[in-house]
């Protein structure tokens, strides 16, 4: 078994607590299709492309895809990746989706998340349909070229096959809790 989900997988349940101040559960989210992405506060790809995602969750969601962000980063690594960073940066910035804490981490390992964005995509069955990056420029999107996540909700929302169903996601590894900052599971590799 790899490391990282693989395509037509389920997605593995959780019960976690949302910046919001409730605790969801994968079950909570009815719409047709389910978008989660694993991330953080500090990494600077995911802050060079939280406008872009913006972007792209406005523009499906009225198409029935649910937006969901995951932070298992540890907060030992990056004191800025804890629970209190989390609520301060969605009342500042307001981002259209669900931020969930996975302190234990337990979710990125079920799900196999390397990176910080790494984007899972659902199909109303919860199978996965895509894995990887949400774009070709994370950091500073404009010089992006390709929009992956973009391509795969138009793809899933249209009823056709994804086209490219796997990419390797780009961005800060996970940091995972008592290791060095740059450690990543001995079986977590590249997707393609």
């Amino acid at each position: 078994m790899s490391f990282t989900l693989n395509i037509g997988d389920i997605s593995p349940s959780f019960k976690l607590p949302a910046t919001d101040g409730n605790t969801y559960n994968l079950s909570d989210f009815k719409e047709a299709f389910l978008a989660i992405s694993f991330t953080c506060n500090h990494c600077p790809y995911v802050i060079g492309s939280d406008e872009e995602t913006r972007k792209t969750v406005l523009k499906f969601e009225s198409l029935g895809v649910r937006f969901v962000a995951i932070n298992s980063n540890s907060k030992n690594t990056y004191v800025e990746d804890d629970f209190e960073h989390m609520k301060k940066r969605m009342e500042e910035y307001k981002f259209p989706w669900i931020y969930l804490y996975d302190e234990s981490q337990e979710i990125a390992k079920a799900y196999g998340a390397l990176r910080t964005p790494h984007y899972f995509v659902f199909d109303q069955y919860r199978k996965l349909v895509y894995t990887g990056r949400g774009v070709d420029q994370p950091r500073d999107t404009s010089k992006m070229t390709v929009n992956d996540l973009d391509r795969t909700l138009s793809e899933l929302t249209q009823g056709m096959q994804i086209s490219i169903p796997v990419t390797n996601p780009i961005g800060c590894n996970v940091k995972w809790d008592g290791k060095d900052k740059h450690w990543m599971p001995v079986d977590a590799c590249d997707l393609v």
